[in-house]
């Protein structure tokens, strides 16, 4: 090579590095004038932003132990995307509840956004969620939630877990997979009027699949599908399989609107997709209207996907609890027998005269913290928050665990103790750090059916059934595993005793 050719070939490498170097300067000029004004936070890399440093512990661990440094306010940067965490108590509350118009829009949540095609009550901000959030609570409760008309198929589908769990005589069960089926079909039976077996493999094999697409969206592969989606949609990886592990049960919603359509009858509207067409025809003439048959599809497929999957672990995580403390079991068993007796099935008004157990269920949801970290937000203007400026359009993410394990609302926020939710008179109490459903506004719609399935299904079960660990309760470990955006239940079995 020439003498001429190296130092050309030296020019080149100068003018890259020099390119390199001002690009690079340039983002953290770019980053710091933007901030200067928003919550404190990690210094972001270029293009990963704090992705590596936030996922070196686990997302959730890492998310609070910046909120130790930086306070219960602070920014961190999931690639290029600025979000702002909100922790504790009195943060949250403040945003959600009494600045909830400023934090009601959604965030960016893009591999929703590709499972839901931007279509749904989920993801729709403004005028369009306005509309399809009171017409899904009006129409939910015409159909029985939060009223006693709700009771019977529920108690219906509780008696057919009493006779599956019979059927076992006494064998050790992991009930996991039976649950899942159990809790869907409360939901199944309100939008879409349908119940299914136990045995249907058919179903099970969806809502195994269904499951495992959360693991893996919990998983760093999906985190980096949500950072990264540009990239990530067009690369190899186990995130490819998320939407192919969801494809079937999208199909079961879709093919169940393409039958109500043929079948509907205005005069007597059987579910929710029936009200939902209904509304559809009302509304034909409008050409902005939200409702139309992608946004049903899409709406129905996440409420059933939120309301079967918080239902199903929490019960699990509640068995789980009742075997590792039989003390409060046999407690739980003297109430039931106290109030509602052996033969009479349980109802939504008994939980009035059974503190114990409501205060039970409402511990095991505070305790099993399943979906530690809520929806993501999004500013709806300009607003100063806690002397920091957070534009229109800011993503905000509420860390629900750390109100869930405050210490100002719990006083042994990483223990199980019914007591968080008992006076000093064994009557229940409410505890405004209980907010498993998020808050504000946009809580979750189904709270009240989940609230309702919740204390049917517990109390049909132990009316029924003594439930014991196949090993020492003492041995028996319940720490919830950290798996992303949820937290599950330990493997376990459990046999099933039948009460004499």
């Amino acid at each position: 090579m020439s003498v001429r050719a190296m130092i050309d070939q030296q020019n080149v490498m100068v003018i890259l590095v020099g390119v390199f170097t001002f690009m690079l300067a340039l983002f953290y000029w770019k980053h710091v004038w933007e901030r200067r004004r928003m919550p404190p936070g990690p210094l972001p890399l270029p293009i990963l932003g704090n992705f590596l440093r936030v996922h070196f512990e686990g997302l959730v661990p890492s998310l609070k132990n910046l909120a130790e440094k930086f306070g219960p306010i602070y920014t961190v940067y999931f690639g290029v995307r600025p979000t702002v965490i909100l922790t504790g108590y009195q943060t949250i509350k403040e945003a959600l509840v009494e600045m909830g118009d400023v934090f009601m829009n959604r965030g960016t949540i893009p591999v929703f956004e590709h499972l839901y095609h931007n279509g749904g009550l989920a993801l729709s901000n403004d005028e369009t969620w306005t509309q399809l959030r009171q017409f899904s609570l009006m129409t939910l409760k015409d159909f029985g939630m939060g009223k006693k008309s709700l009771e019977e198929p529920l108690q219906e589908e509780a008696q057919h877990l009493v006779n599956h769990f019979k059927n076992l005589n006494g064998q050790p069960f992991d009930p996991s997979t039976t649950l899942i089926c159990a809790t869907s079909n409360a939901t199944t039976n309100i939008l879409m009027g349908t119940r299914y077996d136990y045995n249907d493999k058919k179903w099970m094999r969806i809502l195994q699949d269904s499951r495992d697409a959360f693991v893996i969206i919990s998983s760093t592969w999906g985190q980096l599908y949500d950072v990264f989606p540009g990239i990530m949609r067009y690369l190899p990886g186990p995130h490819k399989k998320i939407f192919s592990l969801f494809k079937t049960l999208e199909e079961v919603v879709a093919e169940s609107v393409r039958s109500h359509q043929k079948t509907l009858d205005p005069a007597c509207p059987r579910d929710y997709i029936d009200c939902f067409l209904l509304r559809m025809k009302q509304e034909e003439k409008n050409v902005k209207t939200p409702f139309n048959i992608p946004s049903l599809i899409a709406t129905v497929f996440d409420m059933f996907l939120g309301g079967a999957e918080s239902s199903s672990i929490t019960v699990n995580f509640g068995f789980l609890i009742l075997v590792k403390y039989p003390e409060i079991q046999d407690k739980i068993h003297e109430e039931i027998d106290q109030v509602i007796g052996r033969e009479r099935e349980p109802k939504a008004d008994d939980r009035n005269h059974m503190p114990y157990t409501n205060a039970l269920l409402h511990e095991i949801q505070r305790y099993s913290d399943i979906f530690p970290i809520g929806l993501i937000r999004s500013t709806t203007r300009d607003v100063t928050f806690r002397g920091y400026h957070l534009p229109k359009g800011t993503d905000v993410l509420p860390l629900l665990t750390t109100v869930l394990r405050d210490p100002t609302q719990f006083e042994k926020p990483e223990e199980f103790d019914i007591n968080h939710f008992l006076d000093e008179n064994g009557k229940f109490k409410k505890n405004n750090g209980f907010m498993p459903f998020s808050a504000g506004k946009r809580i979750c719609v189904a709270e009240s059916l989940v609230r309702l399935q919740l204390f049917i299904f517990f109390t049909v079960i132990l009316q029924k059934f003594t439930l014991k660990s196949t090993v020492d309760p003492k041995d028996l470990d319940i720490s919830p595993a950290e798996s992303g955006l949820e937290k599950l239940p330990p493997a376990h079995k459990i046999k099933f005793i039948a009460r004499n």
